[in-house]
């Protein structure tokens, strides 16, 4: 699913009866972020085995009949813990359908109590949906139905349209919509002690040269597991929260609801962790959709590609200066950064992408190839541009137009970005203690962590290929990492992120971590487990050289102690630890 300029649904097969519903009974601001809808039999406590419509935007999960005739919120991705695909076959359908149907389990966290299911499928027809409590205030609230968007009152104007009550963007959540208000935040730390994102590489895991007493083996790989459940586990057990589960069968082959979701939960739990940074928070504040009490106008699809073309436009002008490039570039990150719609636009047109790529080539690995030095300015152009790209990839996964870029001559482009994307994590210096190489080796670990976000981008990319039946979407995690296996700094750059992993997992490093922190954490974990999972020649290097820095440093535990509990992404990271371990230690 995409937009069109005008802003309406551009569907593979376009369902006009309920796009015309949704943009009848919901806000501008809710209807634009719609990602996709699908039909599918919903099984849930207050549900059973209904025929539906599955609405997702970039925040919740709604329901509607078939037809629709209103629009009900099922839940919140604040309040899910995981999204499966179940491999089964349903019972209840018959024929072709049962070898279609594509089986999605969504567990969230609720404190409603569990009541029977409604048979919406049997009820009488003229009765209306079941009755729904109205919402409550209390802000750790997460229900199954929270909210219905009801027809036409009799008392309503024929020109007054129903609307949704007002939401914040997911770009800068209200603390009160992310359950925050009332949990304790976790105590300072002197500033000594305190990381800093932008603070000069970490020295080796064991100082002097020296080994750390290494505990029993057998120990640790029999406590992996049991220390995982009580950790994951630990949230349920306080006061009245228990999960539920909402289950999805998509009764066709090429379903891609599963794959929104996956993607539209990794965008929230990303985004509303980093709002809970205060200089994010402040950022985010001036976008258009995101600030509170006073609304300024949205900006129209047409003045936006206005914008976005004149941007391009200085950009892209012959004899360019680097200072005037660095603050267009600041300029458009920006603006990408507030507005999705600007981000469909810049992949519907290669010009600017591949201007972006060049850059990036000449101003690092071109540096590198004749002197071997990077400059700090040729340093912070780089990430910049690293970082503008991994903005463009998100929430644009339902743009054709990315897709097919990417994927033009056997995904030349992409491989263009991929492989000028690495670099040498060792930085050649001259005099590694002067005060100007220390600060290139701090401006080198901000573009590698730039570098690793743009890569889970582009693995969040791979996943959906990897469940595609069409040939021309190839861009798989193992094409990607087949790609960068090769390339002479490869094994340097993956073996950097591995020991920034062990470092923020061990007990050598006694201090919570920032959002940003754990944002970059749990990125890096999904690298190294597409690693282990979809290359052997990679998991065979963090295996033969990293086996014992897993074994003996990394610890779920130490994990969760400096993972904040009111982190939305503290318990995604920790189950991804645990699986890295597992494959780790148990191969």
């Amino acid at each position: 699913m995409a937009r069109t300029g005008s802003g309406a649904l551009l569907l593979s097969r376009p369902n006009i009866k309920l796009d015309s519903f949704l943009k009848r009974n919901t806000e501008r601001t809710v209807y634009e972020r719609i990602r996709a809808h699908e039909p599918c039999v919903v099984l849930s406590e207050t549900i059973n085995k209904a025929y539906m419509h599955v609405v997702l935007s970039d925040e919740r999960v709604y329901l509607t009949e078939y037809p629709p005739r209103t629009l009900t919120e099922a839940l919140s991705f604040r309040c899910v813990r995981d999204i499966e695909l179940v491999n089964d076959i349903p019972d209840f359908l018959h024929g072709k359908n049962r070898e279609l149907c594509q089986h999605i389990r969504i567990t969230y966290v609720t404190d409603k109590p569990a009541v029977r299911g409604h048979d919406w499928l049997r009820r009488d027809r003229k009765a209306g949906p079941p009755p729904v409590a109205p919402p409550s205030r209390r802000t750790s609230q997460c229900p199954t139905i929270t909210h219905t968007v009801e027809g036409y009152p009799a008392q309503r104007s024929p020109g007054e349209l129903p609307t949704l009550p007002p939401t914040r963007s997911a770009s800068c959540p209200d603390p009160e919509t992310l359950g925050l208000i009332g949990v304790p935040h976790p105590p300072t730390r002197p500033p000594s002690t305190a990381p800093s994102p932008t603070s000069s590489p970490t020295p080796p895991l064991s100082p002097s040269g020296h080994r750390l007493n290494f505990p029993d083996a057998g120990q640790v790989q029999r406590g992996i597991g049991s220390v995982l459940s009580r950790l994951l586990k630990r949230d349920s057990s306080s006061g009245e929260e228990r999960e539920a589960e909402l289950h999805l069968y998509a009764v066709s082959d090429t379903s891609r609801l599963y794959l929104h979701l996956q993607s539209s939960w990794n965008s929230f739990m990303i985004k509303s962790t980093l709002a809970l940074d205060p200089l994010y928070r402040k950022r985010c504040s001036a976008s258009s959709n995101s600030c509170p009490g006073k609304r300024p106008p949205a900006i129209s699809w047409e003045l936006t590609a206005h914008l976005f073309g004149q941007l391009s436009c200085e950009l892209l002008q012959e004899g360019i200066s680097v200072e005037s490039l660095y603050l267009l570039l600041q300029e458009l990150r920006t603006a990408a950064h507030r507005h999705v719609t600007l981000r469909r636009l810049f992949w519907r047109s290669s010009e600017l992408f591949v201007f972006l790529v060049q850059t990036l080539e000449e101003s690092l690995h071109g540096c590198q190839s004749l002197s071997g030095v990077c400059t700090a300015d040729q340093l912070l152009l780089s990430t910049l541009i690293v970082q503008t790209l991994a903005v463009m990839f998100r929430e644009t996964e339902v743009e054709p137009a990315r897709l097919k870029l990417l994927s033009a001559k056997k995904g030349a482009l992409a491989s263009r970005m991929l492989l000028v994307l690495i670099c040498d994590a060792e930085l050649q210096t001259q005099n590694q203690s002067s005060l100007v190489d220390c600060e290139r080796q701090a401006l080198l670990a901000e573009y590698l962590d730039a570098a690793c976000s743009l890569l889970f981008e582009l693995l969040l990319l791979g996943h959906d290929a990897s469940r595609s039946s069409s040939a021309d979407h190839f861009l798989s995690v193992g094409w990607i990492l087949g790609v960068l296996q090769p390339h002479p700094q490869m094994l340097s750059f993956i073996g950097y992120q591995v020991q920034q992993v062990v470092l923020v997992l061990s007990d050598l490093q006694e201090s919570f971590l920032s959002p940003l922190q754990s944002v970059v954490l749990y990125q890096r974990c999904r690298l190294l487990l597409a690693c282990l999972q979809y290359n052997n020649q990679l998991a065979q290097h963090l295996r033969s050289h990293f086996r014992e820095e897993f074994r003996y440093f990394v610890k779920l535990s130490c994990a969760a102690e400096k993972l904040p509990p009111h982190y939305p992404i503290s318990q995604p990271t920790l189950q991804l630890v645990g699986r890295i371990l597992t494959l780790h230690l148990h191969r």
